[in-house]
Formats: structure tokens, sequence, C-alpha cells
């Protein structure tokens, strides 16, 4: 990947293990505003690390702005946050930019600067971010208006792809942590999709070099995430920015963060995000994507869902006085719960179903091994607080 031909491993090993230092360690959470990523950006762009240019205004009217750095002729687009609680690879292209401004001699960030221009919107629903959630402030699913073009957002989407013409484009979102890989349990940390520009999900010259792409970030995935890596529905959705901007010519890969035990606020993911793109970009510049086997793409599991987050095994529950008994399995997940007044966050559960879990996974499984749990509390969709969840969980 670079002119001494070090293997692609070991670079992408050498950014993995790198990347404390390179890191904006000024995130430590994935609810911020875009108040907080210009602050976190500006000293930055003081560097003169990349070139900061007004795209227009949000519904609400806060500013988008298009960040550009590298002079090389193959432009490449990146887009993060057009669902505003998506924020994983928002926190991975800041991570990058640092990276860029901090180490300007290392061999990505040269190979990158000499053989690209990276376009990059990072934070394309604002107001959703103020809000941590998925539509605009309009109550439009920007990824739904690629084609009707309602709102500010998706224009200036939409205008920005059609003024550069970038050959390549990364579509950033965050995808539901409860996918997983296939036919089997694991959970779906990383993935990712070329996707489809027409209904037959055919080839043509712009997808085939999205499904190269997508399959060296796959292959630097497995590096770290061996069997956490799948390939999102393929379903062509006519109303979509993927399928659009991949029918409009510009080379699309989709890349989707999921989940991992552990990691409600995805800070393993977004280094994830960091090295994975980072990689596909020299991949692009040196054009050694072109050589990249595309059956690597194709033989991707596609996402299922087989997880929850948490498994009660085995627990006896007595519905009603006159129902006998059931010894049963209980899926449950926990979400946060914002408070609409003072933005507090809490953690609720819910009970998502009873019975044979069998063929399910979980982030964590507790064998109650018969024991009885209180049946007040076991019902399908029953909100439990954490306290619930202790007292459900424990065997007496």
């Amino acid at each position: 990947m670079t002119k001494d031909h070090t293997s692609q491993s070991t670079i992408a090993q050498e950014l993995f293990d790198s990347y404390p230092q390179h890191k904006l360690s000024e995130i430590q959470s994935r609810r911020f505003t875009q108040a907080d990523m210009f602050r976190w950006i500006k000293p930055l762009h003081e560097k003169r690390a990349f070139e900061m240019t007004p795209l227009g205004q949000s519904a609400e009217g806060r500013p988008l702005s298009l960040l550009k750095l590298g002079n090389g002729a193959t432009k490449v687009l990146m887009w993060s946050q057009m669902h505003g609680d998506e924020p994983t690879a928002t926190m991975a292209l800041l991570d990058m930019l640092n990276f860029f401004a901090n180490a300007p001699a290392h061999s990505v960030t040269k190979t990158i600067r000499e053989n690209l221009t990276l376009l990059i919107i990072p934070m394309l629903n604002p107001d959703g971010a103020e809000r941590f959630q998925r539509r605009t402030a309009q109550r439009v699913d920007m990824n739904r208006d690629a084609i009707a073009l309602e709102t500010p957002e998706a224009r200036i989407l939409k205008e920005t792809r059609n003024k550069f013409n970038p050959q390549f484009g990364f579509n950033l979102h965050d995808q539901d942590p409860r996918y997983t890989v296939g036919a089997t349990k694991e959970v779906s940390t990383i993935a990712l999709l070329a996707p489809a520009f027409n209904e037959e999900r055919s080839d043509n010259n712009a997808r085939l070099p999205a499904k190269k792409v997508a399959a060296m970030f796959a292959s630097v995935m497995n590096q770290f995430i061996p069997g956490h890596v799948s390939k999102y529905d393929d379903t062509f959705e006519p109303r979509a920015f993927g399928d659009n901007i991949q029918r409009w010519g510009t080379s699309t890969v989709l890349v989707e963060s999921g989940g991992r035990g552990n990691d409600r606020d995805k800070m393993f993911i977004r280094k994830l995000n960091y090295v994975g793109l980072l990689m596909s970009l020299c991949a692009i510049a040196t054009r050694e994507y072109e050589a990249v086997d595309v059956n690597a793409y194709e033989q991707l599991p596609f996402n299922t869902k087989n997880l929850y987050d948490l498994i009660l095994r085995d627990a006896r529950i007595k519905a009603s006085e006159h129902a006998l008994s059931v010894k049963a399995d209980i899926g449950i997940n926990i979400d946060e719960q914002a408070d609409a007044a003072n933005g507090n966050v809490t953690l609720v559960g819910k009970v998502m179903d009873i019975g044979d879990l069998s063929t399910y996974g979980a982030f964590e499984e507790i064998n109650l091994a018969g024991v009885s749990v209180n049946e007040n509390l076991v019902r399908i969709d029953a909100i439990l607080s954490l306290q619930d969840i202790h007292a459900l969980s424990k065997k007496k």
C-alpha cells in the first residue's frame, strides 16, 4: 500500500496500535452537538489541516460545511450523521482529521493527500444531532429524501455530489446494535454494502469498484473482529441516497457501525471506523482496490437479528393464578431514555420475548436454572428499571 510495499495488515495494525496518540481525546461520549464538533475541530482548521467552505444551512439555520483536504486527482466524498443519532463515524472522521494534522509525514497521510481530494461533510443533520434523534427538525428521514429533496440538508448533499462529481463516496451510518452475522448469534459490529442502483441489483462501472473497496474494508475488519463483519440488506430503495448516488455514477460504500459488548458509546467501534476508512482511502489512492477479489464482498453473510441485550435462561414463570407455571427464557433489551425536561439519560429495559430463545444469543446470559421470577415484571413489552432487571436476574 506504500512505496516500500509494506503489507496491508502491517499498516492496519500500526494504525490500530497508534490510535490512542492520534484520536481526538476531547470526544468522551457519542452524544455531542454541532457546537461541540466545531469547537473540537477549530484548532485543526487553524493548523490548516483542511479547508472549510460553507454549503448552506439546516432547517433550523445551523451551518453545514464542507471540509476539503488533499490535492489528488481522485475525489472522494464522505458524509456522516445523516441520521442525528448515528455519530460513530463522525467521531472517526474527526480522529482522521486529527491524524492528518498531527502526523503530516506519516506514509498514510502522504499517500492520501497526494493522490486524493477528500470532501467531508462530518455532520449532515445537525438539528437531529442536537436532539440525538434520527430525523431532521422537519421530522423527515433525510435518507428517504434523495428524490423529493424537500429538506435543505438533502438538497445540500445532492448539490455537493453534483458539483464535485466524486469517483467514490462513503455513506456512514449506525445500525441496530443487535444485528447478527448470518445464521450465527454473533453480533454484527461492522456491516458493509455496495448499495444497489436498480431493482435487479445489477453491477455497473460504479457498483463494482464499490464492492471491491467494501471487500478491502471487510478484510481489514476481519483482522481485528473476525466473525463480526456482515453485509447490510441490499434491497434497492429508490428514495435513499446511497442507492441514488451509486446510480448517479459515484462508487458508494455504506458503512454501518453496529454493536459490541460493553461499548454502549461505541468507542472501540469508532476506532475500527478510523482504521477501516484510512485503509480504504489508501487502497483508493494507490488503486490497489482494483486487484481485490469481489467474491470477498459477495460472500459476506447478510445481517440477521438473533440477539438480545440480556437473556434469562430457564426461568420459572407462573403467569396467572389458574395457569400452570412454565419454564422459559426471557429476552430483554436495554436502551437509553432521555428526559425531555433536563436531558438526563437513563437506561431502561423492555421484555421482548418469552419462551424458547435457544436460537438467540445475548450480550449477557444468566441461567436461572428453574428459579421462579416475579410474574408482574415478566410481560411482553413490560418496561423495567435496572433495579427490576437486577431483581429478576438474582438466583434466589
